[in-house]
């Protein structure tokens, strides 16, 4: 397993105060809950605001639980390597974590596999990566001060409802209705829900359910729903959680006999060991972003060595050298997609209930939860 490019960012963002000054001036589109509230009212601008402010004030309630995250997306089966932990092994099925979280200085997170587990363990300025397939313990050296926050600590293939409640509200802006619908008990907690629903017509989500603790207001589930659908095409929240101080010996962390010890920098953790694409990928090549709100797409270079060898890219993706994932992909995409043509050039197309992807001939891919057109007018945008 490998510490790869995604990063478990528990804090709403600031970005969410745009989302707020929105919903505060949005008027009509603020619906009052619909059924008799165990909680006290509040509207869609009082509770983002309220998340907002406790977030962001660094009064982070101590805490564990377990995580899951469950994904239904009708993707292709894609050679995947990395399990439950590499970035594409979370576009379907079921996967789980836990989490104990006691202070800015005092963070675990374990993901476990099969027959094998990974764990990062912040402790003081004692930062761990354990590795138990490959019986390697990984000590991080010169991790930033305060690298035990959960807005702050890089971890791969690891999703929290808050780091999820992030991207939905980062992608919400003056195209999005947003409401407050009937309470919900979520993890044995009474919960509010915000309900998140596009305008723009190029998006495929119909609209994204954030439940928040109505105590706490951390965010202890996602949903979100494809168009067309009445079950979440993606969700992840808490199946059990505590708001309690975890006890000491869950920050605890010594190599067990036997286990191999190394040392890596921060940024070498944070882009991950195993990322080789990362060295050999020329400059100008990193993912970019077209467009905004629920239209966006991202834009990647697929490396020059797996366009068009769709066996060769599976070969090497098992045998754990696609750091990144985007060759796994790209070798999926030329075994199952359609060729699609157009003013843009020609490549094949991948459309699912949430997402749609493009493999340009040119060598690039592009995906988002957006119809191929949205795909193909970002593709001429070169």
């Amino acid at each position: 397993m490998r510490i790869g490019t995604r990063a478990v960012r528990w804090g709403v963002p600031v970005a969410a105060m745009a989302v707020v000054a929105g919903v505060a001036v949005a008027g009509p589109v603020i619906a009052a809950v619909q059924a008799e509230p165990s909680l006290p009212r509040r509207t869609a601008a009082e509770l983002l605001a309220d998340a907002v402010e406790k977030w962001q004030s660094g009064r982070l309630p101590q805490m564990s639980g377990t995580i899951v995250e469950t994904a239904s997306l009708g993707l292709p089966a894609l050679p995947v390597s990395g399990g439950a932990t590499s970035p594409l092994g979370l576009l379907s099925g079921s996967h789980q974590a836990k989490v104990w979280y006691g202070g800015p200085d005092r963070l675990r997170l374990m993901v476990p596999d099969e027959m094998s587990e990974s764990d990062l363990v912040v402790n003081g300025d004692q930062v761990w990566w354990w590795d138990s397939a490959a019986n390697t313990a990984t000590r991080v050296k010169g991790a930033p001060d305060g690298a035990g926050r959960p807005d702050a600590v890089p971890y791969a293939g690891t999703v929290t409802p808050t780091q999820a409640a992030e991207e939905a509200l980062r992608a919400a802006g003056a195209n999005t209705e947003i409401a407050v619908s009937e309470d919900a008990t979520v993890a044995g907690r009474a919960a509010y829900q915000v309900v998140l629903t596009p305008k723009e017509a190029g998006s495929l989500v119909k609209e994204v359910r954030l439940a928040i603790d109505g105590e706490t207001f951390v965010p202890l589930r996602v949903q979100l729903y494809a168009k067309g659908t009445a079950e979440p095409a993606f969700e992840v929240g808490f199946d059990s959680v505590t708001f309690t101080p975890p006890a000491p010996e869950n920050f605890a962390f010594t190599p067990p006999p036997g286990a191999k010890v190394k040392e890596a920098t921060a940024p070498s953790i944070a882009r991950g060991p195993h990322d080789k694409d990362a060295v050999d990928r020329p400059e100008g090549a990193a993912p970019r972003v077209v467009g905004d709100g629920w239209d966006r797409v991202v834009v990647m270079s697929v490396p020059k060595r797996f366009e068009g060898d769709p066996a060769g890219a599976a070969d090497r993706a098992k045998g754990g050298r696609d750091g990144d994932g985007v060759a796994s992909l790209a070798s999926g995409m030329l075994n199952a997609a359609a060729p699609v043509s157009g003013e843009w050039g020609s490549g094949r197309l991948i459309r699912t209930k949430l997402v749609s992807a493009l493999l340009t001939d040119d060598g690039r891919l592009l995906a988002g939860a957006v119809t191929p057109e949205v795909l193909y007018a970002a593709a001429a945008a070169k």
